[in-house]
C-alpha cells in the first residue's frame, strides 16, 4: 500500500536531501523536525536546539518521554551518544560562531531574493522571536522547508515579503510540496519539481518569476 502524499511528509523527505552526512544542524519547529525520519541511509547528522543539546536523538515512544529532554519546541526527545547539553550562552555562541552547516526553518514569506518572514503576523499575539534570528545569521546555510502556499490558497514565495523581516537576503533554499528552489545572483532557480505538478503549475502558485534549471531533479517517490 503506498503511503499518503501527506504535504509534510513530501516536503521533510526532499529537504533531507539538501543535507550532507556529518553536518551539525539546527532544525526549527513543524515540518523541519520530520526531517531525521527521512534522512538517506548513508547521511548522518548532529542534530542541535537552542534550548540547549547537541547530538539528540528522535521523538521517544510513549511511556518513555523525559520531561527533561526537549527540543526548542517544547517536545520531548531522547538521547543519543556523547550527546552534550550547555546553557542558551554556549548555544548560541555556538550558532552565531558558524559552528552550523545548516538550519532548517519554517517562514510564513520568503521573497526572491532570500529575505524571511517568519516570526509574526502584524495584530496578532506573538511570544517572541525566538532563536530563528540568530539562526539565519549564522548559520552556513538556510533552508525552508513550507507549503507552497498559505491555507487560504495565497503564494507564500513573494517578489517582496509583506510580513516583518526576520532575516534580509539571508535563505538560500526553499522546499516545498511542489517545488525546490535554489535563491542566488540570479534570484530563483527551480532545481527539483514534484512530479505531481507541472512547471507551469509551480508558476501559478509562485508569487515570483523564477528559472528552471537546465536539468531539475524529481521528487523521490
Amino acid at each position: 500500500m503506498s503511503e499518503p502524499k501527506d504535504a509534510r511528509v513530501v516536503i521533510a523527505k526532499q529537504a533531507a536531501r539538501l543535507l550532507k552526512d556529518g553536518d551539525y544542524v539546527n532544525l526549527g519547529i513543524g515540518i523541519p523536525t520530520l526531517i531525521p525520519n527521512y534522512l538517506p541511509h548513508d547521511v548522518h547528522i548532529t542534530l542541535h536546539t537552542e534550548n540547549g543539546m547537541l547530538g539528540y536523538g528522535p521523538y521517544p515512544h510513549e511511556g518513555e518521554q523525559d520531561p527533561d529532554l526537549i527540543n526548542a519546541g517544547k517536545e520531548t526527545v531522547t538521547e543519543l551518544p556523547g550527546c552534550s547539553y550547555f546553557g542558551s550562552e554556549q548555544s548560541f555562541a555556538l550558532v552565531r560562531g558558524g559552528h552550523l552547516a545548516a538550519t532548517v526553518l519554517g517562514a510564513m514569506e520568503v521573497s526572491a531574493g532570500g529575505d524571511l518572514a517568519n516570526w509574526m503576523i502584524p495584530g496578532k499575539k506573538v511570544k517572541g522571536m525566538g532563536g530563528a534570528m540568530d539562526m539565519v545569521a549564522g548559520a552556513k546555510k538556510v533552508i525552508v522547508a513550507m507549503e507552497h502556499a498559505t491555507k487560504d490558497g495565497k503564494p507564500k514565495i513573494l517578489a517582496q515579503c509583506t510580513l516583518p523581516l526576520t532575516g534580509k537576503g539571508v535563505v538560500h533554499a526553499i522546499v516545498t510540496e511542489m517545488a525546490t528552489f535554489e535563491i542566488g545572483k540570479d534570484g530563483l532557480v527551480l532545481t527539483a519539481l514534484n512530479p505531481d505538478y507541472t512547471e507551469g503549475a509551480v508558476r501559478k502558485a509562485t508569487g515570483a518569476p523564477f528559472k528552471v534549471a537546465d536539468q531539475p531533479q524529481s521528487y523521490a517517490r
